[in-house]
């Protein structure tokens, strides 16, 4: 371990902080968190923990459910300006406009929303579970929002009127199918692993469809040795250590989430440092009136499970 590690792990454990990191954060950074995992899995973990602190190595939604999941704990976010562009496509008062426009309804919210908007809608979802929440309700119309991409995936899987609002990923987004088409034929017969969130014609290219901790499920149960891999980049960091008899190949360079790398080692160790010198830094504040409104639909979506 580097001295940076060290001192990290000296301060997590003298002050009782939990470090959770997503598969898309930067590999010194995955290597240094108590938990690596997707949205759905860290959801569960910021739920369910007994430390003090909360140490979320992520984008700002994120940071913001560990807060409404666990409202007594101080939840640190590394780097404050860490956003997603997708989460700020649509906000409350859209929601509530679209009440308006479809009252019969049930409303989705994948977990890449604010608070805000995570305190107007039904349920939320993450691409792991999309499909069984929207399955689960008893209505037949749903407006599912923001990711238009992932609504079109469950769309197809369901048999129900999935109305989708018009959000996207903008790293996911960016790549085409005639780019996939070409990496497919310079690797004949490889499997492509892809996320829900790429466009449909991408998504219609794919061996496997699902989320981070799917993709790396498939990966490492598969018997195949060679995989192209159609999400962030920062998953090949926890394929390549879980399989290092295996190749994985990115399918485009394009696949970088900038918010996603804001999150340092080093700010991560700072912020530490900070909670050491009794002055916590970047610390998740939402009132409580919002964390109760907010919560019910987090608390549903953990209900119905993964």
């Amino acid at each position: 371990m580097s001295p940076i590690a060290d001192r990290i792990k000296e301060l997590k454990e003298k002050h009782n902080v939990l470090i959770l990191a997503h598969y898309y954060q930067p590999g010194d950074v995955q290597d240094i968190a108590d938990m690596v995992g997707d949205s759905y899995g860290l959801a569960k973990a910021s739920a369910g923990t007994g430390a003090a602190y909360i140490m979320f190595c992520g984008v700002k939604f994120m940071a913001e459910s560990a807060k409404i999941l666990s409202p007594e704990k101080t939840v640190i976010l590394p780097a404050m300006d860490a956003g997603c562009p997708m989460a700020d496509m649509i906000d409350a008062a859209r929601v509530k406009a679209l009440r308006e426009q479809y009252p019969d309804a049930a409303f989705v919210g994948y977990v890449n929303t604010s608070a805000e908007v995570k305190a107007e809608i039904d349920v939320c979802c993450t691409s792991s579970n999309a499909v069984k929440v929207v399955q689960s309700l008893p209505e037949k119309q749903i407006v599912f929002l923001p990711d238009a991409n992932l609504a079109s995936f469950v769309a197809r899987q369901v048999d129900k009127e999935i109305i989708a609002y018009n959000g996207y990923c903008i790293v996911h987004k960016r790549v085409s199918s005639e780019h996939i088409l070409a990496v497919k034929n310079e690797h004949p017969g490889v499997p492509f692993l892809v996320h829900p969130e790429c466009t449909k014609d991408v998504v219609a290219l794919a061996d496997f469809v699902g989320s981070t901790a799917q993709i790396i499920k498939y990966a490492t149960e598969s018997p195949e040795k060679k995989f192209i891999i159609g999400t962030e980049e920062g998953i090949l960091h926890q394929l390549k250590k879980d399989n290092p008899d295996k190749e994985f190949i990115i399918a485009s360079n394009q696949f970088v989430c900038v918010n996603m790398k804001k999150n340092s080692i080093e700010q991560v160790l700072a912020a530490l440092e900070a909670i050491d010198a009794g002055q916590p830094i970047n610390t998740i504040t939402l009132s409580d009136e919002m964390i109760a409104k907010a919560r019910r639909s987090l608390d549903r979506m953990l209900e119905i499970g993964g």
